[in-house]
């Protein structure tokens, strides 16, 4: 009988590590969203009737993965890149396991806060492995196919938890559990070895000022219509959050030890891309909420005819980001495709906008808006992440990964918080009606600017001589403790 050792073969090809790792990337991706479905559920049977308090289900996951990120990023930069995501893949699974058990809601929240680190960890270690073992050439579309399976996942939150919570809301935690398993433990066997770089740890003033900002910018987002816009605890959470993010810009430019290098920043690609994914990401937060809202609360859907009837959009991110996306930008550019793409999501914003109506009409209001966003993910997502991730040296791969998965967490809580002050607490149908429409207004606009930024900010440089091909990392700055 073989050894435990002995089973443990690194050897995987870099598509099985792709598969591997979206396991747990689905998760994540998934759990942002998914819960948003099984509230009044959870609230009758843990008998909790405060919404604010039974937000922070939703709120606690969203706060610590978004705080956590870019730390967490760098202590997987230091050492082997595949036991990061593994133990990330496991503290998650184990997390979820004790969330579909609560008794509680203080037991879930607890838990659903533990979920948020085993998420932090694994998604740029996930990423971070894409990289290291993707021959270059193959970079760019590996890091399409990895982000168009979260951006699907993300999306398919309301299409998964409709049925799940018509069982049981536990169900939408216990269903991670084989998967985190089965992730684990073929990760274990044949995830291969991507060793650390030899660099000092992140120290404790960055931590700290990156922990906190962001974890205070989220704080005060989520809980802005919750607590009040002009509430102290509001108020002070905000300013305290600028003055620690302040803080940290001026601890990356002196620091001899900075949580990451903001050299990146200097490179196009990768600025661009981030401003992109922090624009491009407050209509898509935004979107997501508000679609399921209108579907449950003005139209009076079930959980389970919300999640089937948005299905149509997030089959349209594998489809478009797989098979479509990487054609265009190798012909196009990543400027073109991106604007292209985030106009087409504007588009079926827009769509709504103009014929949403109070009878409920899912062909000629719903569909069309669904399968353009969807479309619109499918292009634009994939490209910036894929830009972005393609301007970091080894080194970075999952720090740069991580700062950038972190300005899209930040822009999905601007988007939720926007839109639901937008659309306020109307008590006609005729009010929500009007409500909605100025949401997916403002929702639309914010869409059509980051299509406008794409496409200044990730233009293709014009060709000089000796030009590396399409689709290949610009130059990129040495990082510090290189």
């Amino acid at each position: 009988m073989p050894r435990l050792s002995q089973l443990r073969r690194r050897d995987a090809p870099p598509a099985i590590v792709l598969l591997i790792v979206c396991a747990g990337v689905v998760l994540a991706s998934l759990d942002l969203f998914i819960v948003n479905l099984a509230m009044p559920s959870m609230a009758r049977d843990l008998h909790e009737r405060s919404l604010g308090t039974l937000a922070w289900v939703l709120n606690g996951y969203a706060i610590v993965y978004a705080s956590l990120l870019v730390l967490f990023g760098r202590l997987a930069e230091t050492r082997p890149r595949q036991d990061a995501f593994l133990a990330g893949a496991l503290v998650f699974t184990l997390a979820s396991a004790a969330c579909g058990a609560a008794t509680s809601l203080g037991v879930l929240i607890a838990f659903r806060v533990v979920q948020a680190m085993g998420a932090a960890l694994l998604t740029p270690a996930s990423l971070s492995l894409v990289l290291a073992t993707a021959p270059p050439q193959r970079r760019p579309s590996a890091v399409r196919a990895w982000t168009a399976v979260g951006g699907a996942a993300a999306a398919l939150g309301p299409v998964v938890g409709g049925p799940l919570v018509a069982l049981s809301w536990r169900w939408i935690f216990l269903v991670n559990v084989p998967i985190g398993l089965a992730a684990v433990v073929i990760g274990w066997i044949r995830l291969p070895h991507v060793p650390g770089h030899v660099a000092r740890s992140p120290g404790v003033l960055g931590a700290t000022l990156v922990t906190g900002g962001i974890g205070l910018l989220s704080l005060g987002l989520t809980q802005g219509n919750a607590w009040g816009w002009g509430s102290t605890r509001v108020i002070a959470a905000l300013v305290v959050a600028v003055a620690l993010l302040a803080g940290l810009v001026v601890h990356l430019r002196t620091s001899a030890n900075p949580l990451f290098d903001p050299g990146l920043f200097r490179v196009r690609a990768f600025r661009g891309s981030a401003l992109v994914a922090t624009v491009w990401s407050v209509a898509f937060g935004a979107m997501l909420l508000s679609i399921v809202l209108w579907m449950q609360d003005v139209w009076g859907w079930s959980a389970l005819h919300t999640g089937l009837a948005f299905a149509p959009g997030p089959l349209m991110v594998p489809l478009f980001g797989l098979l479509i996306t990487g054609r265009l930008i190798a012909r196009f550019g990543p400027g073109r495709v991106t604007g292209v793409g985030a106009g087409v999501y504007a588009a079926g914003i827009a769509w709504w906008a103009l014929r949403a109506g109070l009878r409920p009409d899912y062909v000629g209001q719903v569909l069309p808006g669904t399968l353009l966003t969807g479309a619109g993910v499918g292009l634009t997502m994939p490209t910036f992440m894929a830009t972005g991730a393609g301007a970091l040296p080894a080194a970075a791969f999952a720090t740069g990964s991580a700062v950038l998965n972190m300005l899209r967490q930040v822009g999905l809580a601007v988007g939720v918080a926007v839109f639901v002050a937008v659309v306020g607490a109307p008590v006609t149908p005729s009010a929500s009606l009007g409500a909605f429409r100025a949401g997916w207004e403002v929702i639309a606009g914010v869409a059509a600017a980051s299509a406008v930024v794409g496409a200044v900010t990730l233009r293709r440089p014009r060709a000089v001589t000796g030009a590396e091909p399409i689709g290949a990392p610009p130059p990129t700055p040495v990082l510090l403790g290189d």
